[in-house]
């Protein structure tokens, strides 16, 4: 039995699997071709992949803009690619003058996407004040800054709540705790005991968000209100990082477990035909 819950804004759409197997998301040929993508099969590809480092500082933004607690490194601890996967690690210990360590990893001026299905399979882990993500922004950050650049967050979780897989949307007049954003939950398993393959369908008026084939929410360009602008008309690059504390997950707790992995299996861009 499928349990649809509908709460715009800062609430939440839920979607529950029950006993389904999870579904094949490979596009059929005659609708979607693939046109990138990174396996991670060996190496980082470093002319994709740049490794930001910091607290955010550097860039002007204080824990990242939004109180995270680490220092991001390019370090082989924070970052590496191992049986096939790319593996982020939030290690606990005193670094720079920050509790943590982590990574985070930036295609901006190397790859940039305008339309299409983005997926990643991905596992994350688990624990209070872990916050893995897989996210876009606007190429034109630089010169107009965010939110006026847009951002579409594929996925992001709190650690502290495995089963849930968020996705949102941050534009002019809709950034922040005011984003437009749900969740998706699967009342039978957890996100980090197994791959799972996110994604959004991006096209010139609608954004649509998914979960191992399950579409949990869309935005459009007409359901936007009269203060807001729809910024998706031109190219974005990616991110993937793996942030420790924060204002979406708050601060670990003695109980949160270090290291902690956030693995990704792939990435792949598909193009309609």
């Amino acid at each position: 039995m499928r349990i649809v819950i509908l709460l715009y804004a800062t609430a939440c759409l839920a979607g529950c699997l029950g006993d389904q197997a999870i579904p094949q998301t490979t596009p059929a040929t005659e609708a979607w071709s693939l046109a990138w993508s990174d396996e991670f099969d060996t190496e980082l590809d470093t002319t994709v992949w740049t490794a930001e480092i910091g607290t955010g500082e550097e860039q002007g933004l204080a824990g990242w803009g939004n109180d995270e607690l680490q220092y991001y490194t390019g370090r082989a601890d924070n970052l590496r690619v191992e049986d096939g996967h790319l593996v982020i690690t939030a290690v606990s210990e005193d670094y720079e003058g920050a509790s943590y360590t982590s990574a985070r990893l930036i295609s901006q001026n190397a790859k940039e996407i305008q339309y299409g299905r983005i997926e990643a399979s991905i596992k994350v882990p688990s624990g209070q004040g872990l916050w893995p993500a897989f996210w876009l922004l606007g190429k034109n950050i630089d010169d107009v800054g965010w939110p006026t650049c847009g951002e579409i967050d594929i996925m992001e979780a709190r650690g502290q709540q495995p089963s849930w897989i968020g996705g949102a949307l941050h534009g002019p007049g809709y950034s922040g705790g005011s984003s437009l954003n749900q969740s998706y939950y699967d009342k039978e398993q957890s996100f980090d005991s197994a791959f799972h393959v996110v994604g959004v369908d991006w096209d010139q008026d609608r954004i649509s968000w998914w979960v191992d084939g399950d579409v949990y929410h869309s935005v459009t360009r007409g359901s936007l209100q009269a203060h807001q602008e729809w910024v998706y008309d031109q190219p974005f690059f990616l991110l993937l990082n793996l942030a420790v504390g924060g204002n979406y997950v708050g601060d670990p707790n003695p109980d949160t477990p270090f290291p902690a992995e956030f693995k990704i299996d792939y990435i792949r861009v598909y193009q309609r035909n």
